[in-house]
């Protein structure tokens, strides 16, 4: 006989994300709706450690939908990086007398919920978080889709800039491991160039790219640039070699930094954070656990938490055939 769920813990871990705030909603009401105790676990691992509980009920999440960040915050926990400390995570959930955990977050949250299963059976279902897009098993995470709303906008502002002045924009985006963002957003842009970490552009094709642009009329470019780009050292070190080799361009560097995690969910992550915020809800109840909620096609399904850690998220090698057509 299957233990019934009276109680459903959560935690938002890693870098915020626009949305987490509507996966919390979602994962509330839809444990009241249920007849289940919603318990927010406060800055992610860490707070699993300190037993940093706070029973909620559907009015904690009301007027949140629209916010970002995480109103229940988030850290990294070194601790719980060792047994001893997911070992007191455990012992918290059992004397609060919890039947399932909810992780959201990116991969290295993921990692942790798969340890921690294998180690003490308890029950997890991981929900996809993270700007960057880089979660295997879900073709969006929760706060992409905001994110290039952001980066989108402020490209263009800058582009603004660039055309009054005849300069060329060095655009610095998020990205450390994956391209998601950059392409993305630089094929939305209009970028002339968009360097990311999976394909190496090299110095020397980059300057004959900028020439021919200048040599077909452009006053100004934008080029979007991965964090994570090996093209040079960093993104002022490519300035420094457009200085050096096309003296006529007057170059500027801009790093968008952390205002792509800022702002207000996009519709996308609202709506596609309260169907992972019910999903994994539900999944606790059907006895599903140690998997994560993703998309694909627009449909809900479960990926193997292992399959989300240790699997690849793929470039859209079509965007990249886009990019090439339209920076002519």
């Amino acid at each position: 006989m299957k233990k019934q769920i009276k109680k459903i813990a959560f935690l938002t871990s890693g870098g915020d994300a626009p949305g987490m705030n509507a996966v919390i909603r979602a994962i509330v009401r839809s444990c009241v709706y249920n007849g289940i105790i919603p318990i927010a676990v406060h800055k992610g691992y860490e707070g699993l450690i300190n037993g940093s509980f706070e029973e909620m009920n559907a009015r904690s999440v009301k007027g949140i939908i629209n916010k970002g960040g995480t109103i229940i915050k988030t850290a990294r926990s070194s601790e719980f990086r060792t047994k001893s400390g997911r070992k007191k995570a455990y012992n918290n959930l059992i004397d609060h007398s919890i039947d399932g955990l909810i992780v959201v977050g990116g991969d290295g949250t993921f990692n942790g919920a798969y340890i921690f299963n294998k180690e003490f059976k308890f029950p997890v279902i991981g929900i996809p978080a993270t700007i960057d897009n880089d979660i295997f098993g879900t073709s969006h995470t929760i706060g992409f889709d905001s994110a290039l709303n952001t980066v989108v906008e402020a490209i263009d502002k800058i582009r603004d800039t660039a055309s009054s002045h005849n300069r060329l924009f060095f655009i610095e985006v998020m990205g450390r491991d994956a391209g998601h963002i950059a392409l993305n957003t630089g094929v939305a842009a209009g970028a002339e160039e968009i360097l990311i970490p999976e394909e190496n552009l090299g110095l020397k094709r980059l300057i004959k790219s900028l020439k021919r642009s200048k040599n077909t009329g452009k006053s100004s470019s934008i080029v979007v640039v991965a964090e994570g780009d090996k093209t040079g050292k960093n993104v002022f070190e490519l300035k420094d070699y457009v200085d050096k080799h096309l003296p006529e361009y007057e170059v500027r560097v801009s790093v968008l930094g952390h205002i792509q995690r800022g702002g207000a969910p996009s519709c996308f992550d609202r709506v596609l954070a309260s169907r992972m915020g019910v999903s994994s809800v539900d999944s606790l109840l059907k006895t599903k656990s140690n998997v994560m909620v993703g998309i694909k096609n627009n449909k809900i399904f479960l990926t193997p938490l292992i399959d989300a850690v240790k699997g690849k998220s793929k470039i859209n090698s079509e965007l990249l055939k886009i990019s090439d057509i339209m920076s002519i």
